[in-house]
């Protein structure tokens, strides 16, 4: 078991264009890959209701199985367990799940009932940046998540701390705001993927300021994937209410989301400074 510290952002449409040119990364990939995953639930979505995904990833001739759990964090940082293994071919390993602790602690007939529910299909270009402070792995994820006859993009971005100090996620990811068209983003692909799969997307409540950004971004996530209006005025009811709380940014936030052309790269730098400064 590894612990899993990453931050997830979506991308403008012109977000991986501006991204290549960006100084840190202009240089070459170190790394390219062609990605095609299946994921895995009961048919009553036992394992998203709790958080849990897991996924059967092909990366050329070889298969990985990986179980991740719910974490810690929003605002696009996370910090969650996870196992990842070599698998013989394109069937769960399910002797090896039984003992996991997710699998453990229910019990019962699940792993029988697993079957697949989803998938993905994304070109990663991968950079490893040796920073001052952190080794930082950053991943370009181009492709398409498809269910039940539906299909979204993806355009994201993941900055994955390999050693150091994660406050170094955060200086990155501003710097890339600074010339890329970007925002935190707090919905996984399997999260994406059930809601597509199900044709609907649920928000939790809450009150406090990590909970409403959390609700803002995941109704982001709900726009970008469905195009319906009603969830970019969702996020801005979540933004206003932390604005009224004194949260200046986050009434900025809910003015920007006013416009056509929202996702921009003073939208980016708002989003990450008040995620951040509620994250500490």
């Amino acid at each position: 078991m590894s612990h899993e510290i990453e931050m997830k952002l979506a991308l403008g449409e012109t977000g991986p264009e501006r991204l290549l040119a960006h100084p840190l990364l202009r240089n070459g990939v170190d790394g390219a890959q062609r990605l095609a995953n299946t994921y895995y639930d009961t048919p009553e979505g036992e394992l998203e209701a709790t958080r849990v995904a897991l996924r059967l990833r092909r990366r050329n001739d070889s298969w990985v199985q990986t179980l991740k759990t719910s974490g810690e964090g929003s605002g696009g940082f996370s910090r969650r367990r996870e196992w990842e293994w070599p698998v013989a071919g394109d069937a769960l390993d399910l002797v090896g799940l039984a003992g996991l602790p997710p699998f453990a602690e229910r019990g019962g007939d699940i792993l029988e009932r697993l079957e697949p529910r989803f998938t993905t299909d994304f070109e990663r270009r991968l950079w490893r940046l040796e920073l001052a402070e952190a080794s930082i792995e950053v991943a370009l994820d181009q492709g398409e998540i498809r269910a039940a006859g539906r299909r979204v993009p993806i355009r994201e971005l993941e900055l994955e701390l390999k050693d150091g100090d994660p406050q170094a996620l955060w200086q990155l990811a501003q710097a890339l705001a600074e010339s890329v068209p970007l925002r935190p983003a707090d919905a996984s692909k399997a999260v994406r993927g059930s809601a597509l799969l199900s044709g609907r997307w649920t928000l939790p409540a809450g009150t406090a300021p990590g909970e409403r950004l959390h609700r803002a971004l995941l109704a982001l996530d709900a726009y970008d994937d469905t195009g319906e209006d009603e969830w970019k005025h969702t996020a801005r009811e979540a933004l206003q209410a932390l604005a009224d709380t004194g949260e200046s940014e986050a009434g900025q936030l809910a003015t920007l989301l006013e416009r056509p052309d929202w996702l921009e790269r003073g939208f980016g730098r708002l989003a990450l400074r008040l995620a951040h400064r509620l994250a500490a």
